[in-house]
């Protein structure tokens, strides 16, 4: 199942449209001061862009919820469900696309919100200091998943569209972060990791990991 609102999210009219207002309204008056409007508009224009991907895999595969690039693969504690697992995350800079989409066919038991700081989400720290919002994913043959968005030092909202009870296909769009972000995974153990650190990545395009 793809995403069914191609090539601009929706979370970005309104900044595309204010910002486009803005810039017409200053080029009636004074087209030279209108130019940095003009930039925030095509800004936004690319920023809020959500093309169509490829679902890549299997049922065992776990897929990139975002793009970015990999700044963690190690063992960790997941602090939501108390256990030890294998840590992947994805940090997403301004320039890459902030849809966020299930990794792997499954079903949503819990759901946690925290409130916290704005550091920078390339640190490690920001996993636990940072605004961030967890599901707590049971795939259908039972295994757990734990899948965090994270603010950014620029991001001010983190938008999550889904509850407890959800079912949700993999590479199903669930949420975004405005403006600069981070996506943890915490994995069982026995996961057969398949990326890198500085790995670039696409959300659902590329695999993060086989499930044994």
């Amino acid at each position: 199942m793809n995403y069914p609102h191609p090539i601009i999210a929706k979370e970005g009219w309104p900044f595309i449209a204010g910002a486009f207002a803005l810039a017409a309204i200053l080029t009636s008056f004074a087209a030279f001061w209108s130019l940095p409007f003009w930039l925030i508009f095509i800004f936004c224009i690319q920023f809020f862009r959500d093309p169509g991907r490829v679902i890549a895999g299997g049922p065992k595969s776990v897929l990139a919820p975002a793009d970015g690039r990999i700044v963690v693969v190690e063992e960790a504690d997941d602090p939501y469900l108390n256990r030890r697992a294998l840590k992947v995350s994805v940090f997403m800079n301004v320039f890459n696309v902030h849809s966020n989409r299930s990794p792997i066919q499954s079903a949503v038991q819990a759901k946690w919100y925290k409130p916290g700081s704005f550091l920078n989400a390339a640190l490690d720290k920001a996993s636990m200091e940072n605004e961030r919002c967890a599901l707590h994913l049971k795939t259908i043959d039972g295994r757990d998943i734990t899948c965090v968005q994270i603010a950014g030092l620029v991001a001010r909202r983190i938008l999550n569209y889904v509850d407890s009870g959800t079912t949700l296909t993999a590479g199903q769009r669930y949420g975004f972060i405005r403006f600069g972000s981070r996506v943890d995974l915490y994995l069982p153990l026995d996961s057969r990791v398949k990326v890198v650190i500085g790995e670039k990545v696409q959300a659902t395009s590329t695999i993060l990991a086989e499930l044994s």
